[in-house]
């Protein structure tokens, strides 16, 4: 083995492979011929899966492989389409367009059902021809109503009439007659006393039961006045409808004790039910008879129109159920009405405290003699729907003048 040189002694001059002493700079490389034998070095190779190090040029011949990174697995996906992401619960009931939905759902159900009750009560009413024949007044401005209360007992059973005290069973008179005008002016409720004499019979003579058209034709020509829609209403149809809306107020002017119509009352306003209302509308045992009953009458009638029109009415379901269907038992129309006729008829019964309410003018407190002096203005003054004209003396409650 060859000695290495000792200290002082000429050595290879190998600073071209290392990059020059320490002490010495760099120098460039010598001329090829002049080099010494390279070092012969095997080749290494690197671990299979690890990269060249870095600024390693790949061998000749070989295209330049780009390091692989590590994939990563794909996230899984639901087959099918996308989902909807779930909504909270708590979060639903807490947006104002949910319960704005809602309010506007149950107004929409609530108005279905108030159309729908009547339509429903309307298929049992009964129609009841009442046009006359033969030469009648032209048609009128406003329009008129015939309302007849009659006494039949027709549809009510034993018990019934024991308690509304309707005694005779096979009795049919008409106990009321009213006309209702509607037109541009106040609404005018006039009375005709049932002892009204016209050529020796009494007015409710003229009416018969299931045919009103001889009372028809006999009101046309004494008043002038056109008859345009007509109503009957049973004696069970005033306590049938009072009930339905929970009662009625009723002030008498004295105390009324009239067994004959189930009826005892003090002075004064005071609730009453049906039978009670019905035994106020029918007594005849005060000062007057016959016109203070018509007075009575237009009283029931206007409680009764205050009370249907009242908010309650409409919002409490029973009473809608039992006031529509309280109807068909004890009322009847005139042929040709329809549901909608009716329900105008119903509006203008509940504005009457806002109208005029009169009795036919008469001559004395016998309610026999009609006045002409003061009746003839007032049926013009409905003919031509001038009610605004009609004065205080013209129309009282009872039909005597002041």
């Amino acid at each position: 083995m060859a000695e290495r040189p000792g200290p002082g002694e000429d050595q290879p001059d190998f600073d071209w492979l290392y990059g020059g002493g320490k002490d010495k700079g760099q120098q460039p490389p010598p001329p090829p011929g002049d080099r010494p034998e390279p070092t012969l070095m095997l080749p290494q190779q690197p671990r299979p899966g690890t990269p060249p190090p870095q600024g390693t040029p790949p061998p000749q011949g070989t295209p330049r492989q780009q390091p692989v990174a590590p994939q990563r697995p794909a996230p899984y996906q639901p087959s099918g389409p996308p989902r909807a992401p779930r909504r909270s619960r708590s979060g639903f009931w807490r947006r104002p367009r949910t319960w704005f939905r809602i309010v506007l759902l149950v107004l929409v159900l609530w108005l279905v059902y108030l159309v729908a009750v009547p339509l429903i009560a309307w298929n049992r009413v009964t129609e009841i021809p009442f046009e006359p024949d033969g030469e009648r007044p032209g048609d009128q401005p406003g329009t008129t109503y015939l309302m007849i209360g009659s006494d039949s007992r027709a549809g009510l059973s034993e018990e019934e009439r024991e308690e509304l005290a309707t005694g005779n069973a096979e009795s049919s008179l008409a106990d009321t007659i009213i006309l209702l005008h509607t037109g541009d002016g106040p609404d005018v409720l006039l009375s005709f006393p049932r002892d009204w004499t016209i050529d020796g019979s009494k007015i409710n003579g003229f009416y018969d039961p299931g045919d009103p058209t001889d009372l028809v034709s006999t009101l046309e020509a004494q008043t002038g006045i056109r008859i345009d829609e007509y109503v009957e209403i049973g004696l069970g149809g005033v306590a049938g409808v009072v009930d339905a809306i929970g009662g009625i107020e009723i002030c008498p002017k004295q105390a009324i004790d009239d067994p004959k119509a189930g009826l005892d009352v003090k002075k004064g306003c005071q609730e009453a039910d049906g039978p009670t209302a019905l035994g106020y509308a029918r007594t005849r045992a005060t000062t007057l008879g016959d016109l203070d009953r018509v007075g009575r009458q237009r009283e029931v009638i206007a409680a009764v129109g205050d009370k249907v029109l009242s908010p309650w009415t409409f919002v409490n379901p029973v009473r809608w159920w039992r006031l529509n269907h309280a109807v068909p038992d004890f009322f009847a129309f005139g042929e040709g009405t329809g549901p909608f006729d009716a329900g105008r008829w119903a509006l203008a019964m509940t504005r009457i405290g806002d109208g005029l309410t009169c009795t036919m003018p008469v001559t004395d407190g016998s309610a026999t003699t009609m006045d002409e002096t003061r009746a003839r203005p007032l049926f013009d003054a409905i003919i031509e729907d001038r009610t605004d004209d009609i004065t205080k003396a013209q129309c009282t409650p009872a039909g005597i003048a002041r």
